[in-house]
């Protein structure tokens, strides 16, 4: 069920992907600050109610109606469900568009414009940006968006489907992403008030959400890529500074293609990454995606034949 649910997802996702800003994400944003204000008062009982209402509930509401189809309605209305949940949550055509933008914009010579849709993307100021470094940024932030919005998923959710919970584990993965993801932004009359321990609670339990997937993403991109030097990079980063997931999966992205993306590449004296380096990138990221497909469709195989 994983394969073919992922597999329909993603086509579903390519064919016809969510718009920015669409009645779902406007519903989840009202539901997570409907939940902040009603339940953190600060103290550390609270923040962890407010993070399993925001995180856990959801996960668990998906797997009850998996469950019901399952018993009621046979595993075809289930696989629907799935692939629905998946198509919500998982996916390129999230973050995609933004790349595509900026590569075209850089191709075509206008840095101004790359800058500006950059600037627009990540909300930073760009305007002093070399070329070399809106590339580097752009690799950087598409390589993470790529890991949590299609990687992470896709471990989460096999392995929560595996124990017969359906897609509880891509739920609470992106639920966990998004929470974390807006306690991290910084204050602004738009922004939404978090008390320190709530913030503080939500990035340590994303911490440990993402810390296999982020491995497994730099994983893959080692076998696709080229090993020896994308561990060998992993292995530094993970010697200066342990535990950071987001590092482990740019440093492996870094060696797999031969450039600069972290401080101690650019210590180390790695090549600046270039234009021609975003198509690398992106082939990195599609090289990795069928790899886990193959992956999944030979357990699917195992688990029928046995």
């Amino acid at each position: 069920m994983s394969f073919f649910s992922i597999l329909f997802a993603l086509l579903m996702e390519q064919a016809r992907p969510l718009k920015a800003g669409n009645f779902l994400h406007i519903q989840v944003r009202k539901f997570l600050s409907w939940a902040v204000r009603q339940f953190d008062t600060g103290q550390t009982q609270h923040a962890t109610l407010t993070w399993s209402v925001v995180v856990l509930l959801p996960a668990l509401a998906s797997a009850l109606v998996h469950w019901a189809l399952v018993l009621w309605a046979g595993w075809i209305a289930a696989v629907v469900w799935n692939v629905a949940l998946l198509y919500l949550t998982l996916g390129f055509r999230q973050f995609s568009h933004h790349f595509t933008d900026i590569r075209d914009a850089l191709d075509a010579g206008d840095e101004d414009a790359a800058r500006a849709l950059l600037a627009r993307w990540m909300h930073v100021d760009a305007s002093d940006l070399p070329r070399s470094e809106i590339v580097r940024q752009v690799i950087v932030h598409s390589v993470i968006s790529a890991h949590r919005c299609v990687f992470g998923v896709f471990a989460w959710y096999s392995l929560l489907s595996g124990l017969g919970l359906g897609p509880a584990g891509a739920v609470a993965y992106r639920m966990g992403e998004y929470f974390s993801a807006l306690a991290q932004r910084p204050a602004s009359p738009k922004s939404l008030l978090m008390s320190p321990t709530l913030c503080e609670y939500v990035a340590r339990w994303w911490h440990w959400m993402d810390w296999a997937p982020s491995r497994l993403t730099a994983l893959g991109f080692a076998f696709v890529g080229s090993f020896e030097d994308a561990i060998d990079r992993w292995r530094s980063l993970e010697a200066v500074r342990p535990g950071d997931n987001d590092g482990i999966v740019l440093a492996a992205t870094a060696g797999a293609v031969h450039i600069a993306l972290t401080d101690l590449d650019l210590q180390n004296g790695a090549p600046a990454p270039r234009t021609g380096h975003l198509r690398a990138a992106v082939g990195l990221v599609w090289r990795t995606v069928v790899m886990w497909m193959v992956v999944l469709a030979l357990l699917s195989l195992a688990r029928l034949l046995g």
